[in-house]
């Protein structure tokens, strides 16, 4: 059983998928107006740099992108100042733009219409020859594109694939002609977003409910589920005072993220780090003393961990290189068996994995397709009082958490004042625009009292009753 929670909070955008109770995936998407993955924009070529192969690309943003320049992108004839469609595969990271390539592609949620090639290819978990055959004998495809059959297009009828096909080529036609007759680079064609990924990607047969709270978000993903006749779920808007994540406990289970270990069931742990260069992943025993042997002991907390490991990398939305120490083990079954828990962690992931076998120390390589940042990335910022050795909250997600809490104490009282207290660390860029923070916490009606205090707790709420409290604390009263 699987459910989908769309939670929407101004500019912030939170979709979290559980499995038989279980958070398996967390995406976060926030309005920021920076190029997003999966969207097309009519660019230009700036500059080309032979000796990396790389071309920058103004596409209307503020920084130019970059793209690869390679034969198979068919694009090793561009010049300075030429115009192109050009589609985000990356969003930008610290000083580095977004990256884009000219292998334009607009996803359905049965094929995929490729404008680099004329093929038809299949998801590789289409096996049945005769399913193929008669996709390829009966399919509609354009004449100048190419197209991709996803996995679902083997569940619908071969009428439905072609409305998609019709669908998409007049989307990419659409595209063209606006790409052709617009003046300045700039965008052409949203993909939907996050939510529309999620829809297409992680709606299957098994999704029972999906949770939305936002009347626009319902709207969208009731009128996506009444096309896709391949799914039977429920869609359920959620009207309770108190938000989505807070109602279904998931907003303390995405908290649990910020801390780099994970306890496992027979008592061991793992740790995660980020390096520059990577994330490493240690595998501890701890407590694990049940084992009989030295043996059984490393196998057992290997085994569990590995089952861990693809689960907090998935929700984590970890990417790039992963290094991963296992505990020793002599044995080429152990390891065998360790090796395939772990691949088996992945076998429905979306996202490109690739993961090699055991080194003669006991390691293991995963690389991972970056798709959107981690999760960390959305919620934690550079710690300025420890010179950027450490991470804190960023005060975004402390004006969500808080407005959360703002939310249940009206829920339950006709509050008109309200008492907050948020670490001292954050004085400086709350103090500079005070009402960007009441707006933030949803706070314009009602009086506000706010003190920095030291300390490791980021925040604290509670509600003014009574007279002398008001009186008390009136030094801090700064709205209302």
């Amino acid at each position: 059983m699987k459910e989908i929670f769309v939670e929407r909070n101004g500019s912030v955008l939170r979709i979290a998928i559980k499995k038989n109770n279980k958070l398996k995936e967390c995406f976060i998407e926030e309005d920021s107006k920076e190029p997003f993955p999966g969207e097309i924009y009519k660019g230009i070529v700036k500059n080309i740099i032979p000796g990396i192969k790389c071309a920058f690309i103004d596409i209307g943003h503020r920084e130019n992108c970059y793209m690869y320049i390679d034969r198979k992108f068919k694009n090793t004839h561009l010049k300075k100042g030429d115009e192109l469609l050009v589609e985000v595969v990356k969003e930008a990271i610290g000083k580095k733009g977004p990256k884009v390539t000219n292998a334009v592609a607009i996803p359905g949620r049965y094929c995929v219409l490729n404008t680099l090639d004329n093929n038809i290819s299949f998801s590789q978990k289409i096996k049945d020859e005769r399913v193929k055959d008669y996709i390829k004998q009966g399919i509609k495809k354009p004449e100048d594109a190419g197209l991709m059959i996803r996995t679902n297009a083997s569940k619908v009828t071969l009428e439905m694939i072609n409305e998609e096909v019709d669908f998409l080529n007049t989307t990419y036609k659409d595209i063209k002609r606006k790409g052709t007759y617009s003046l300045k680079p700039g965008l052409l064609y949203r993909a939907g977003g996050i939510l529309g990924k999620i829809l297409r990607d992680k709606l299957d047969e098994v999704t029972t409910k999906i949770y939305v709270n936002s009347e626009e978000d319902y709207e969208e993903v009731k009128n996506y589920i009444t096309n896709a006749k391949d799914v039977n779920v429920f869609l359920q808007i959620h009207r309770e005072e108190l938000d989505l994540f807070q109602f279904y406990g998931i907003e303390g289970e995405i908290l649990k993220l910020r801390n780099n270990k994970v306890q496992l069931n027979c008592g061991g742990y793992i740790i995660i780090e980020k390096t520059e260069a990577m994330y490493t992943i240690d595998v501890n025993s701890g407590k694990n003393i049940k084992g009989e042997s030295m043996r059984k002991t490393a196998f057992i907390t290997n085994i569990q961990a590995a089952e861990e490991i693809a689960n907090q990398i998935r929700l984590r939305n970890l990417s790039g290189i992963i290094l991963v120490d296992f505990i020793d083990m002599q044995d080429e079954e152990d390891k065998e068996n360790v090796f395939l828990k772990l691949k088996e962690g992945f076998e429905e992931d979306k996202v490109k994995t690739v993961i090699y076998p055991f080194t003669e120390l006991n390691l293991v390589q995963i690389a991972r397709r970056r798709v959107g940042k981690a999760i960390n990335e959305y919620m934690e910022e550079a710690c300025h009082c420890c010179n950027g050795k450490g991470n804190r909250l960023k005060l975004s997600y402390i004006n969500l958490l808080i407005r959360n809490e703002v939310k249940k104490v009206k829920e339950n009282n006709n509050i008109k004042n309200i008492y907050i207290e948020v670490n001292d660390g954050y004085k400086k860029h709350i103090t500079e625009d005070i009402i960007s923070f009441i707006k933030e916490i949803d706070s314009l009606d009602i009086s506000v009292y706010l003190k920095f205090t030291q300390g490791e707790e980021y925040y604290k709420v509670e509600p003014l009753l009574f007279s002398n409290q008001l009186e008390n604390l009136k030094m801090y009263k700064i709205y209302g």
